[in-house]
Order: C-alpha cells, then sequence, then structure tokens
C-alpha cells in the first residue's frame, strides 16, 4: 500500500499547494508551548527503539490503545516496547479520521523515511528502519529538534524548579536551538489539591519564604518569576476548567490559605477567591515583566477515578469539560486591563462552544502596544485535527483578525511530534487556498503568502519578543 502523504497531501486546490509550497514549508518552528524535557535535550537523550520514543508518556496514543481493546499491559503494563509497538501497528488501519493516523505517518515519512501506511504486515519494516534511524547520528534529541527546523522551544516548567538544564543549554555553543523556561504555577492555584500544603513548603524553600499567608504565597512566586526572568523566561501557563474570576474576597482567600495549610475542606466559594486574587497578581506580574499569559480553559481532569487509581494523571483520563462563563472571563481580563496591567495573553479552549465566545472577548482588549494583543490560541488537545483546527482560524478569521494568528504550538512531550507544525500549515493553506480559489480572497500571493509565513512564525516570534 503506498503513502497517502504525498507532497500535496491535504492541499485540494492550486492556491493552497502554491502558498504551502512557496511560503509556509520553508518557515521555521518556534515551539513556544511543549512539554518536552530540558534535561533530555541537554544530554542529547536516544531512544531504545521506536516503542519507547512514540509510546512512552503518550496519553493520545495510550486512549486509542484502550478504545481499540487493548489489555493495559500493553499500553502502561509491563509489557517490553516491541509488544506495545505491535499492538499498536495492528490497530493503526482501525485509526482513521482520528488525527493520529495523519500524525503517526507524517512521523514516519519526515524521520524515518518510510512511505507506507502502518499496519501489522509491515510493522517489522517500520520497526527496523525507524530503528535503524534513533540508533544513529540523527536519532538523538536534539538531532530531531534539528531536522525539523526548530528555531526555538519553550519548555513547561513549575517555580521551584531550579532550571539547572536551561542554564547549561544557554552556555551550550554546539546547539543552537534556543530552549526557554515556562512559568506555570499550576500546583500554587490548586488550592483544594491534596497535596497543596506540602507543594508550598517546597515553593517557599525554593524562594527562601515562610509560606503561612497569602502575601507569602505572593511573594514567593515574585521572588521565583524573577529567577525565571534571569533565565530568558517569555511566558506563563495555566490550566483551569471553568474557574469563576467573578468572585473578590481577600477575607476568604485569606481563609483558603489558612485552611489548605491546615488540611481542612475547602469552600468552592474561597477555592474561586484565592484562584481571583492570585491570578489578579500574577497577571500584572507578567504585564511588568514583559510576558505573555496563557490560559488553558475547559479541561475536566481524571474523570475515571479506576483509571487514576492504576495509572496516575496524565494517563488519558482528562476530557472535554464545562465552557467558562464569559462574565467570569471577563472579570479577570478587566481587572487587569482597568490597572494598565493587563499582559499578553493567548487563550485556548478544550471546548470548542467557546471558540466564539473567546475570540469576542479577546476583540474587547486589544491596544496598540502589541498587534493581536490578546490572541485566540491554536485548537488544542481534543480540537488539534483537520475539523478543530479549521473551525479555530474560522472562529479568528470571522471575528478576529487572523492576520495577526501565532500559530501552532506541539504542546506534546514527544520530540517526533515537530510534523504537527507541517499539519497545521497544510490546514491553514487549505483553507485561505479555498478562499482564493472561490473568489473569496483575492489572488495576491504575495501579500496572502506573507500572512502566512507570519502566522508560521514570523508572529509568534515578534510577540514573544524574540527579536
Amino acid at each position: 500500500m503506498s503513502s497517502f502523504i504525498t507532497e500535496d497531501f491535504l492541499l485540494s486546490t492550486e492556491p493552497a499547494r502554491r502558498l504551502y509550497h512557496e511560503h509556509a514549508e520553508r518557515m521555521p518552528i518556534f515551539d513556544y508551548h511543549c512539554h518536552l524535557s530540558p534535561r533530555e535535550i541537554y544530554e542529547d537523550k536516544r531512544f531504545a527503539d521506536l516503542g519507547e520514543a512514540w509510546l512512552a508518556g503518550d496519553h493520545y496514543k495510550w486512549r486509542l490503545m484502550r478504545a481499540g481493546g487493548i489489555p493495559e499491559h500493553f499500553v502502561t503494563g509491563e509489557a517490553s516496547y516491541r509488544e506495545k509497538f505491535d499492538r499498536f501497528a495492528a490497530l493503526m488501519p482501525r485509526l482513521i479520521g482520528n488525527p493520529i493516523y495523519h500524525w503517526s505517518h507524517l512521523e514516519l515519512k519526515r524521520f524515518f523515511g518510510m512511505d507506507e501506511a502502518l499496519s501489522e504486515k509491515n510493522a517489522d519494516e517500520a520497526w527496523a528502519r525507524a530503528n535503524a534511524v534513533l540508533q544513529g547520528e540523527n536519532g538523538t534529541a536534539r538531532a530531531l529538534i534539528g531536522a525539523s527546523n526548530v528555531r526555538a522551544l519553550c519548555t513547561t516548567d513549575d517555580p521551584a524548579d531550579d532550571l539547572c538544564y536551561h542554564r547549561l543549554l544557554a552556555q551550550d555553543a554546539s546547539f543552537d536551538v534556543r530552549v526557554l523556561p515556562t512559568f506555570r504555577p499550576e500546583k500554587a492555584l490548586d488550592i483544594a489539591a491534596p497535596g497543596f500544603a506540602a507543594y508550598l513548603q517546597k515553593l517557599g524553600a525554593a524562594a527562601d519564604v515562610l509560606i503561612r499567608t497569602v502575601d507569602d504565597v505572593k511573594d514567593a512566586l515574585a521572588r521565583r518569576a524573577d529567577y525565571f526572568a534571569a533565565a530568558d523566561c517569555r511566558l506563563s501557563d495555566h490550566s483551569f476548567g471553568a474557574p469563576d474570576f467573578t468572585v473578590w474576597d481577600e477575607g476568604a482567600a485569606e481563609e483558603a490559605v489558612r485552611k489548605a495549610l491546615a488540611g481542612e475542606v475547602l469552600l468552592d466559594y474561597e477555592v474561586s477567591a484565592y484562584q481571583s486574587l492570585l491570578m489578579d497578581f500574577l497577571g500584572a506580574l507578567y504585564c511588568e515583566k514583559g510576558w505573555a499569559m496563557q490560559l488553558h480553559l475547559g479541561a475536566q481532569r481524571n474523570l475515571s477515578s479506576a483509571l487514576y487509581r492504576t495509572c496516575g494523571a496524565d494517563a488519558g483520563g482528562d476530557a472535554i469539560g464545562d465552557t467558562i462563563p464569559a462574565a467570569s472571563l471577563a472579570a479577570l481580563l478587566d481587572r487587569l486591563a482597568a490597572r494598565d496591567k493587563l499582559p499578553r495573553t493567548i487563550l485556548y479552549t478544550l471546548n470548542a462552544a467557546d471558540n466564539d465566545k473567546l475570540v469576542a472577548a479577546a476583540g474587547c482588549f486589544q491596544d496598540a502596544s502589541v498587534p493581536g494583543k490578546v490572541q485566540f490560541g491554536s485548537a488544542w488537545w481534543f480540537n488539534d485535527h483537520f475539523d478543530g483546527m479549521t473551525a479555530q482560524l474560522k472562529s479568528l478569521a470571522s471575528i478576529g483578525v487572523l492576520s495577526r494568528f501565532i500559530g501552532m504550538l506541539t504542546d506534546s512531550r514527544s520530540f517526533l511530534s515537530y510534523p504537527r507544525h507541517e499539519y497545521f500549515r497544510r490546514v491553514l493553506c487549505e483553507l485561505v487556498g479555498g478562499w482564493i480559489d472561490r473568489g473569496l480572497a483575492p489572488a495576491d500571493y504575495d501579500g496572502i503568502g506573507g500572512m502566512i509565513e507570519d502566522i508560521c512564525f514570523g508572529n509568534a516570534w515578534a510577540y514573544m519578543g524574540m527579536e
């Protein structure tokens, strides 16, 4: 069976093909949000085999394997990576329609030169070809990043992290890809989590602050933000379900910290009060530092308690949650904007029902400080497939300004995930090229081609202050 990943994959019109091959294809990558390990980059990790490189830690694939009836032993269990790969390869022909089908074949072709659609019939060949590359000079973490034309990437890091590998990478002249940290105070905001009190001890130790009050939490986070800034941090990241930022009660926020440190159960109102207060403080802090603030909204974590008990977090047990109330998002953004403290902000949603809501809200808080100051971020997680990307782009174009979009990111833990940028670029060119083909946009290949190049790379590079 020959490959369907042709030169014109996803590109159905001549304008789409021109935009991709003359503009998008050649642009470098700025992967400004990923979950790669800075240690593995610094140590130039080499994978034992394709099974480890493809299946270790990839909850996208784990979910599909479970849905395909594969026992957990061959998903996250003690089976060998070869056994896990064989099960995944046998399942692959049944995954048509899922983005993993497209991504996997793009990865097989781009990194390992394999043109055939994967199945149990050619699993041996795929295993041998991929492992030959992974065991060679082109198979290490740095080589895989370099082969993808990556100019810079931003990892995701806890405020208590020492960032030692970021500092070592910054001093390593042999690797010319910039690896920057991202400030993600997730655990400091998750005040209802069982491990919150223990985490505050860790954060306080890193910041040299004894944490007993809300102000202590702020002080510790501010000190760690200074530490991250010294390591060339450019942005923060936050993940919420459907938070209520309309609550503003400093007394309730203080009571929340007291109860959390004492191991007492918090009221929902107290949680909201604490998160509203902290996000207001952090947003102003990011504005002062010139950082971007990423808000990932609409995730519901660990739905299956049985799966959580067996495999822990980030194992494929998360799902699409409720939409964020419009008043909640407005309350957070407006408090900051009213004091001229709103940082560059990127809004992502896991619930596609929020697409138009977020684009419309973003348009209310733009200003002349930077083009596209409040962004509607790329299609995220359960939405980063052909239809989801297209819907996100259409919402942004219809209600906002598509030309200012800062484009794609991998949001991935895998060094093989960079063809997702290619996938996005093909989807983008198919959409805009279709407009040209139907007479909805002029055949201005210089002007529109320049816009495509900006969305693929230039806008994000400028937005993060990389110039």
